[in-house]
């Protein structure tokens, strides 16, 4: 079976304060979306750029968090549960033209049996007028990395989502290049990678390429720690976006007071400084 190429529609970033991470966003140089409520009792607020986002989340109505249920996965309950162990990068999201049958392959290859989730909400576009947007999900699950959630998310109405305006931001990103997976052993996720993916990985095993330039990088689990603590989940430890120019984002991050790195080829924004996940800002290519 064909399956086609994807590429990066979002990553979902879970933080304990949506509006200090919003704050801290925006100080990056990113233009922050409007503050949107679920009625599964998360908020959020959307980066949006040319054609991906990145969505910062949290959540808001406890009561509200549905469960897990035998066939059904709780996107509200997933994001409670990692903010009960951390913040960072929770969820990785590529793009479906048809999330219900993508759930069914999901099914068929053993990656997910579990019903597509579909949701609408009113929205907020630039001029701060009211737009309305629609969405289907469909989950697949890895069991060795409890800490990772991957879907896939159809738009029923782009055209009410996707807006210029909201992608010009002060330090010029212009999409997600990469999201970074920490892993105990490469070999031991390639299967349900690829079936996830569509795609095969590089050479060495370590990078899914995508559609848009994006990949999906695969990493080390840190070495468990003199105390038998382990070094890191095995889940996304970070994400990089593209600018056109780093000097500029390096001063404004200068003058801002931000800490970061400054490396030959990326920006890096360390992860204790950025709600749990590490942010390079990458040349664009």
């Amino acid at each position: 079976m064909t399956v086609r190429s994807r590429r990066i529609d979002h990553l979902v970033l879970a933080v304990r304060d949506l509006d200090r991470a919003a704050a801290f966003y925006g100080r990056l140089g990113f233009r922050v979306g409007a503050r949107n409520r679920h009625p599964w009792g998360t908020a959020n607020h959307v980066i949006q750029f040319r054609s991906s986002f990145l969505e910062l989340i949290t959540v808001a109505d406890p009561e509200r968090i549905p469960p897990h249920g035998p066939r059904s996965f709780s996107f509200g309950r997933f994001v409670q549960d990692y903010l009960s162990r951390r913040e960072g990068l929770a969820m990785f999201v590529l793009d479906s033209v048809d999330a219900r049958a993508d759930a069914a392959r999901f099914a068929r290859q053993g990656i997910g049996d579990l019903e597509p989730f579909s949701f609408e909400r009113s929205g907020r576009a630039a001029d701060g007028s009211e737009t309305h947007v629609a969405f289907t999900l469909a989950f697949a699950v890895d069991d060795r990395l409890p800490d990772a959630a991957f879907f896939v998310c159809e738009q029923h109405h782009p055209e009410a989502f996707w807006s210029t305006p909201l992608q010009r931001h002060d330090n010029g990103a212009t999409n997600v290049s990469s999201a970074s997976l920490q892993v105990e052993r490469p070999g031991d996720d390639a299967a349900f990678l690829e079936a996830f993916t569509g795609v095969r990985p590089s050479a060495d095993g370590l990078v899914y390429p995508l559609d848009e330039g994006g990949r999906l990088r695969l990493e080390p689990t840190p070495a468990r720690t003199a105390s038998g603590g382990s070094g890191g989940s095995g889940g996304f430890s970070g994400f990089g976006v593209a600018v056109p120019d780093l000097g500029a984002v390096a001063r404004r991050l200068a003058t801002e007071g931000l800490p970061f790195e400054e490396l030959p080829d990326r920006l890096v924004v360390p992860a204790d400084r950025c709600f749990g996940a590490e942010l390079s800002f990458t040349r664009e290519s």
